[in-house]
């Protein structure tokens, strides 16, 4: 069977594909826009924290016989304790500072993270097997899913939808944004502002740790996982709007779909379709689809 001249088995494996992509670009690019919609830094570490996450992952496997499961849990708080630390020592003097102080920071220590994991793993790839109760798959008919991309999915739009109801729907979320307007008002409230940034900033690097761990079973773990991915992630956080939750959601999973189709109809241009539409949008939108001007 086949559509527009496409068999359907390829066509659906391809926006299998393109849907885990998105999903990994949403969660990714959701943590990005809280750092930056509600701290005003450009956290070029979050691809380095990506990268920490799955690693985490897999020491604690290999070494402590932590399973998947608990990873899932273990692995976002760690990292983003050590998020923490970065906010206390290091990005909290930066807040009142041009975008440009923030985002050389957080560049710097992506480089130096990459770097420590180089040193101690090389850039080879380490394999983390997917966990039993979510090995084999599914005949859809016209295809085959693998239980396991079907959980990631299903996971990361769980996770984005629990952070926008947290951000948009709740009493805390609009304290949050009320001290990133006048923090001053909000503490005069009884509001312990810094502390609620401090643990912002750890839930937007745990974020990036959890999407870490859900890729480990999918990509190989290697210090250099979180560079190659990166960039397009960045454009989708353009493409969306800096800052607003909806569209990095929302975005990334509509880029992912289009990054699979287009990698069936046009494959050359699969490595750009993101770029060239991040261009239109920003000579039509420049502050992006979901944006504020």
């Amino acid at each position: 069977m086949e559509v527009f001249g496409i068999p359907t088995a390829l066509l659906g494996s391809q926006l299998l594909i393109g849907l885990i992509n998105g999903s990994f670009y949403a969660i990714l690019s959701l943590g990005l826009a809280i750092i930056f919609g509600l701290l005003n830094i450009i956290n070029f570490a979050h691809g380095a924290q990506y990268m920490m996450g799955a690693f985490v992952a897999w020491i604690a496997l290999t070494k402590f016989g932590v399973d998947y499961w608990m990873a899932l849990v273990i692995s976002p708080i760690l990292t983003g304790a050590f998020g923490i630390v970065l906010e206390r020592t290091m990005l909290r003097k930066l807040y009142k500072l041009d975008h440009l102080y923030g985002l050389l920071l957080t560049f710097g220590l992506a480089l130096i993270i990459e770097g420590i994991f180089r040193d101690q793993y090389g850039i080879s790839g380490q394999t983390y097997e997917v966990p039993e109760a979510l090995s084999g798959g599914v005949n859809l008919g016209f295809m085959f899913l693998p239980i396991y991309r079907g959980w990631v999915v299903v996971a990361a739009l769980a996770v984005c939808f629990f952070t926008w109801y947290m951000i948009e729907r709740t009493k805390l979320g609009a304290y949050l944004r009320a001290g990133t307007e006048n923090s001053q008002i909000v503490q005069a409230l009884g509001v312990n502002v810094p502390l609620l940034i401090t643990f912002t900033y750890g839930y937007g690097v745990a974020l990036a740790a959890f999407a870490g761990v859900l890729a480990a079973p999918i990509f190989q773990v290697s210090p250099v996982m979180g560079s190659n991915l990166i960039i397009v992630v960045f454009a989708v956080v353009v493409i969306g709007g800096m800052g607003s939750i909806l569209g990095s959601i929302v975005t990334g999973l509509g880029l992912g779909l289009i990054e699979g189709l287009t990698k069936v109809i046009y494959p050359e241009a699969s490595a750009v379709v993101v770029f060239v539409i991040m261009v239109i949008v920003l000579l039509v939108r420049p502050a992006g689809l979901f944006g504020k001007s």
